[in-house]
């Protein structure tokens, strides 16, 4: 019998990831009860017992939406049909603390589940992201003007994170579903156009496939696929220097002026956030006026990051003290 192209897409992603695991280890696997996750998981299912894994579903209740608890049940009871080993639950409580209501849920989900994974004692954590959710990040990013680490889009892995799905559409995922017969829930907040990943979507990209022809998802992943690599090795470069720059109380003015400007801003970014400056808002302005410490001194006084602090220079320093 011949495997259907959606489903041995979505397995054939699992695999590439397990590949990396050793027999015996447990792998976690988030789940909303969504078409991606649930693929996913049926996928991890079938993969992992081949490669002698046990399987983990963990579904995270938010308790955004009224039912939520419901629903987290709900999957709950389709992860145990699909056939993980075990089952978990989490109910998150999402504190926006500056951050977009999306932003601050993806943030406690993301903090949930790497306590799992230590609580388990899990190799790994699979995330259901697929490659239209790749375009869209790429998309908006490139509307944000948020630079090269945006437009990048999504790893494939960080930490214990990874996303077996990036090369995976959407289309095939639903269509996994459907042949093995799992029910996937519709969450609401996929339709509601007050979030920009929903108008992006809906809108958007429809328009750009209409304009440009088909195809526009596909490149716009590719997109992020040839430019990560750069940045992470950008990156890298950065946190080598930001080591170098390091003085007495914060980094030395000598030693980052010695540096191109692209590896510069990085050093001052990644201080930045270490020093508590809240990543999701640290913007352009944010970079390049801390750059200006720098390379356009004239005396200023202080530059205000969000989360609370400052950036100054003193003593030949840039360095980052709370807020007053």
């Amino acid at each position: 019998m011949t495997l259907h192209p959606a489903i041995a897409a979505v397995r054939r992603g699992v695999r590439a990831v397990l590949a990396e695991t050793q027999p015996g280890q447990r792998i976690v696997v988030a789940c909303s009860g969504g078409a991606d996750s649930l693929a996913l998981a049926s996928a991890a299912v079938f993969e992992g017992h081949k490669a002698g894994l046990a399987i983990i579903g963990a579904t995270v209740d938010h308790g955004l939406q009224e039912g939520s608890a419901a629903q987290a049940e709900r999957v709950v009871g389709q992860l145990a049909a699909i056939g993980v080993d075990e089952t978990l639950t989490a109910r998150v409580t999402v504190a926006a603390d500056g951050l977009g209501p999306e932003a601050a849920a993806r943030e406690a989900r993301y903090q949930v589940l790497a306590e799992i994974a230590e609580r388990t004692g899990a190799a790994l954590v699979l995330l259901g992201h697929t490659r239209d959710d790749q375009a869209e990040t790429v998309l908006l990013g490139l509307a944000r003007g948020s630079g090269g680490r945006s437009v990048a889009g999504m790893r494939r892995g960080f930490e214990v994170f990874r996303r077996p799905l990036l090369d995976v559409t959407r289309d095939d995922t639903a269509e996994a579903c459907l042949i093995e017969g799992l029910d996937a829930w519709a969450d609401p907040h996929n339709e509601d156009p007050g979030y920009a990943r929903v108008r992006v979507r809906k809108q958007v990209l429809p328009v750009l496939e209409d304009a440009l022809g088909p195809g526009v998802s596909a490149a716009l992943a590719r997109t992020a696929e040839l430019l990560r690599p750069d940045m992470e090795f950008l990156d890298e470069l950065a946190a080598l220097s930001l080591r170098e720059c390091a003085g007495s109380d914060g980094l030395s003015v000598q030693a980052l002026a010695g540096l191109p400007q692209a590896l510069r801003t990085r050093v001052l970014r990644a201080a930045a956030v270490a020093a508590g400056a809240l990543d999701a808002e640290l913007a352009y302005e944010h970079v390049t006026a801390m750059d200006a410490l720098v390379t356009g001194w004239r005396g200023q006084r202080w530059i205000d990051l969000p989360g609370h602090l400052r950036a100054l220079r003193a003593d030949g320093e840039i360095r980052f003290q709370p807020s007053m």
